[in-house]
């Protein structure tokens, strides 16, 4: 440990972030009736009157074999068809083993018969309220139904203009996904009174909202300029110095003890969010000389950029770890790490793996975040593109193809992507965006992003509810104009860039099953895809492919289902238990039907992400 890490044995308790991952397997629930009913004297007569979608094996396989074309389980034999002329098939190294197919017990599986349950049996034979009923119209009244026309989630931060109970509740029912609470600014006990807020206001309104903890990370301040603030003129010469005491327009104290050891000359120091920079001319015994390039007003205490390569310190701080220990104890479904440089900055938090521990969510807003952006990510349960700090980081031309670059990684590697900064800022004053911010909107969207975020726009702004409200219709529009198929063209040689041959088993099978179900969802038009999942990672995984089919996150984990409010398109729905795998799938179809999301008639897709020692 070194005098530069505050975080001690932490990381020694920390052996990996990302949860174990949880293999998908299709479920397929009573598979050999709606293929093989024939002469199958195990029918029953409930099973022998159940309405059946039948679908052509051959015609399910055919959708199937581009997936599975890449994918081939160790331990296998293989055989090709006489006179076929086509490549030789995986078999059962040991035949008895062909009937576990469905479970992957064995090292093998039938590509025909292993993907997806087609439920039309199943919620036929349970009935459905009539059409016009209570029972019919309290089901499509749920709040969660009528987000469904729009898939990407809103993240918006909470403030001193948002934080009462009224305007909560007020952006909760305009169509917040998932609040932010930033901790750069404020007390402790505040912040915390105010997620305590927050998770009652969503339980009386009904809501599955997550809840994200904004840690500062090293971030560097000036000493305040008060109330009033100073004017900095272009070309004038200022002195900054080392302090927190107070800052004039003529010297400018800087909260960094290191401040003129790792400055030098010709680099460029802005303050909050980049409208003032200066120059650094050269360096006396106690102060650096330095030009104003853009001037304006300042006041109050504006965070210093200074390059990231010049600080001398890393996330996560001393204060970041006060501050998330006292989240975790609280519950948090999410922490975002500033700063971010290195996986290793990550793994340095020491938080258990999620869904036992908070989704760590990492911030790029350096140059050094972008260099080492796949290890991040790995290490990640999220990302955010932070495009304030990247945009002086690198130039402003840059940022927009840094943008793109980021989204797609997390697509590559299954991990939500949560566009921030400026996204609607200027309605922290106007009823209405500008045209140019309502196109980044629509251009986030389109990019891949799961989340948008809403900062000072909601937190200090004039109206949040109405922000938060435009920011839904931006989004709806842009979802419904989303070219699903096109995307998907893009999202599958994605999966294979970093080398299929480099991935676990584990992640290969949860990769060639997801990639299946979106292209069956898609051919056959099922109504709903259906996940069942214990920790997120098969929802996070289908989401990646953003099928036109609602998806429906079935899980036991309260907090898993509220981490899934940072997942495109996902609808988390509470199950009771993971029971056996035709016991879960029942309960499943039961509960969308009864919520709402099926009718009589409707074709399902179900998956299910599964340890080791699940059946």
């Amino acid at each position: 440990m070194t005098a530069l890490d505050p975080v001690g044995d932490r990381a020694i308790r920390q052996a990996q972030l990302n949860p174990p991952p949880e293999p998908t397997h299709a479920l397929l629930h009573q598979l050999v009736h709606p293929f093989n009913h024939g002469g199958d004297p195990s029918r029953t007569e409930h099973d022998k009157r159940e309405p059946v979608t039948h679908v052509e094996p051959r015609r399910l396989a055919g959708l199937m074999r581009p997936s599975l074309r890449r994918f081939r389980t160790p331990g296998t034999q293989t055989r090709a068809r006489p006179g076929s002329g086509r490549a030789a098939t995986p078999v059962p190294a040991d035949p008895s083993q062909e009937r576990s197919c469905p479970w992957f017990r064995g090292s093998w599986y039938q590509p025909a018969c292993v993907i997806f349950a087609m439920m039309h049996h199943s919620i036929a034979c349970r009935g459905r309220p009539a059409r016009g009923s209570a029972d019919s119209v309290a089901a499509r009244s749920r709040p969660e139904m009528t987000r469904m026309a729009r898939r990407t989630k809103i993240l918006a931060t909470i403030g001193p203009a948002s934080e009462s109970p009224e305007i909560i509740r007020g952006m909760i029912r305009a169509g917040m996904d998932a609040v932010r609470i930033n901790l750069s600014h404020g007390g402790l006990d505040d912040a915390l009174a105010l997620h305590r807020r927050v998770r009652q206001i969503a339980a009386e309104e009904g809501r599955t909202i997550g809840t994200l903890a904004d840690l500062p990370g090293p971030k560097v301040r000036a000493a305040s300029f008060g109330p009033e603030g100073v004017e900095l003129s272009d070309g004038q010469r200022v002195r900054l110095v080392p302090g927190t005491d107070r800052s004039t327009a003529h010297v400018i104290q800087i909260g960094y003890e290191d401040l003129l050891e790792g400055i030098e000359p010709g680099d460029r120091i802005s303050f909050g969010d980049g409208g003032i920079v200066v120059e650094v001319v050269g360096a006396t015994g106690d102060s650096l000389e330095a030009d104003v390039l853009h001037g304006g007003h300042v006041s109050g205490r504006p965070g210093v950029h200074i390059p990231s390569h010049r600080l001398r310190i890393s996330p996560p701080t001393a204060d970041d770890l006060r501050l998330l220990d006292a989240f975790v104890a609280e519950g948090v479904d999410m922490v975002a790490l500033s700063f971010v440089g290195s996986a290793h900055d990550i793994r340095r938090l020491g938080t258990e793996p999620h869904p036992r521990g908070p989704l760590v969510i990492a911030k790029i807003e350096t140059r050094s975040a972008v260099e080492n952006l796949a290890g991040i990510i790995d290490a990640a349960g999220a990302v955010m593109v932070a495009r304030g700090d990247l945009g002086i980081e690198f130039p402003m031309e840059e940022v927009p193809h840094l943008q793109k670059m980021i989204i797609r990684e997390c697509i590559a590697r299954g991990r939500p992507a949560i566009t921030a900064t400026q996204m609607l800022d200027s309605m922290a004053k106007a009823p209405t965006p500008t045209r140019a911010e309502a196109t980044d909107v629509a251009n986030a969207v389109f990019d891949g992003s799961s989340v948008v975020m809403l900062s000072g726009e909601t937190a200090v702004g004039n109206n949040p509810v109405n922000v938060v409200s435009t920011m839904a219709r931006l989004c709806a529009r842009a979802d419904e104009n989303f070219d699903t198929h096109a995307w998907m063209r893009l999202v599958a040689p994605l999966q294979t860039e970093g080398g299929e041959s480099e991935l676990p088993m584990s992640r290969r099978i949860t990769d060639t099953m997801t990639s299946a179900a979106t292209r069956v969802a898609e051919t056959l038009g099922a109504s709903a895809i259906l996940c069942l999942t214990r920790s997120g990672l098969t929802v996070r995984a289908i989401a990646r492919f953003r099928p036109t089919a609602p998806i429906l996150g079935f899980s036991t984990d309260e907090r898993v289902r509220r981490q899934l409010s940072v997942s495109w398109g996902a609808t988390p729905v509470s199950i009771s238990r993971f029971a056996d795998n035709d016991a879960m799938v029942r309960e499943a179809i039961q509960t969308a039907r009864a919520d709402g999301h099926v009718r009589t008639g409707d074709i399902v897709v179900v998956l299910a992400g599964v340890d080791g020692s699940s059946p």
